[in-house]
């Protein structure tokens, strides 16, 4: 990671972490982004609800050429990464470190990775089909790397998932884009980021990630 990667990325954190309100129960994910309330009625009375930032709908291509969109994510637990197949700097690193949450939730039905290519001209469903199978991913049952148009994945990297995603030719590979993990719950809500370079950040995420799965599991019992 370049040393501009570095601080943009750090500064994307701060600025997440700064809007984020403490978490009042002890082991409970804070929900961070934006927030704003709003005025609602509930039997003829005024209530205050607090709107929180979500994931902005999408809709792109997975590596066995299905189409995917938000539809798909709704009531699951899931974390998402922006990367692209010929990085030569922190992709390995990241899909390395990925690869440790894959095997030990890829059986989880309620769980899924979404994995954004930023170069989708190079990076065709072929391609990453090919990309997964050697990573060692037979199919798109949990982990989905997705392609599509690229100004949609800059723009919902940037302001859904608040991460760097984007297109600069001074930065080796062509692209800048952080290693950050977004932890996302069943409402669309990011409840975390780790840096998806870092194998005790990546221990945190993989503890943390239990903790939003158990509210399907109450839904369940």
């Amino acid at each position: 990671m370049t040393a501009t990667t570095y601080w943009i990325s750090f500064i994307c954190l701060i600025l997440i972490i700064s809007c984020t309100p403490n978490s009042e129960e002890k082991g409970k994910l804070p929900i961070l982004g934006n927030r704003y309330t709003e005025e609602i009625m509930i039997n003829g009375q005024k209530k205050i609800d607090t709107v929180y930032h979500q994931i902005a709908p999408f809709s792109f291509s997975n590596q066995e050429g299905k189409t995917f969109t938000q539809a798909d994510v709704l009531g699951k637990v899931y974390v998402a990464d922006f990367f692209f197949t010929s990085c030569p700097t922190i992709c390995p690193v990241m899909k390395t470190q990925m690869l440790r949450v894959y095997e030990k939730f890829k059986d989880n039905p309620d769980f899924l990775i979404l994995s954004h290519s930023i170069d989708p001209n190079h990076d065709t469903v072929e391609l990453l089909k090919d990309f997964s199978v050697r990573l060692g991913v037979p199919d798109a049952t949990t982990w989905n790397f997705l392609t599509g148009d690229q100004e949609h994945i800059f723009e919902i990297g940037q302001t859904s998932y608040l991460t760097t995603a984007m297109e600069d030719k001074n930065e080796a590979g062509g692209y800048l884009h952080s290693g950050a993990f977004v932890l996302v719950d069943q409402e669309g809500r990011i409840r975390g980021v780790y840096d998806g370079t870092k194998e005790t950040q990546v221990n945190r995420l993989m503890s943390d990630i239990p903790k939003l799965l158990a509210k399907n599991a109450d839904l369940d019992s």
